[in-house]
């Protein structure tokens, strides 16, 4: 098995892709804490490494942040190596009976709205960076995102919300009237 790996915007997340379905179309999974992971037996592996402290799993990759002491160049063959040895034995990435929090969102609400231009044009793109961005709600013309992965604590996190996402949705959504992190 051949892992690759890339670098994402955020300087403390790296993504790795092994070369086959980690989440697939089962959706996405944020963990910030070993206790968080525990239906994830990947996730947990990951966390017993030392200076882990997020795992993003997405369709087909994994993306890792590190705490700012640690170096990549100590981490990434630790990495590469739980994920290998995880995927050889095959273990399951999310154990069976994970609570999905995804709601059914084809009701043409504007909720409905939202979610599917974050599904069909923000996610994909964000996902490329080893991120994501999930609809939290909307309350009175503002929109609450989370950001997760790799968009979660980087730097021009800020800018895509404010600059690409708020801009676009306004332009569809008439009564979106701003964006901000939940």
């Amino acid at each position: 098995m051949f892992i690759q790996t890339e670098g994402t915007p955020n300087p403390s997340t790296l993504k790795f892709i092994p070369g086959c379905d980690v989440m697939g179309r089962a959706g996405t999974a944020n963990f910030t804490t070993p206790e968080m992971a525990a239906r994830s037996p990947l996730a947990l592996r990951l966390f017993e490494t030392e200076g882990v402290e997020g795992i993003f799993l997405g369709d087909d990759f994994v993306t890792v942040t590190k705490v700012d002491a640690k170096e990549w160049e100590t981490l990434k063959p630790v990495i590469l190596g739980a994920i290998m040895e995880h995927f050889t034995e095959g273990k399951p990435v999310i154990e069976a009976g994970m609570d999905d929090d995804d709601e059914d969102a084809a009701d043409g609400s504007i909720e409905a709205q939202i979610r599917e231009l974050l599904d069909t044009r923000v996610r994909p793109a964000v996902a490329q960076d080893g991120g994501d961005i999930v609809f939290q709600s909307f309350e009175a013309g503002i929109v609450y995102l989370r950001m997760q992965g790799a968009c979660s604590g980087c730097p021009s996190s800020s800018m895509t919300l404010k600059n690409g996402v708020e801009n676009m949705l306004k332009h569809y959504i008439p009564e979106v009237l701003e964006v901000r992190e939940a």
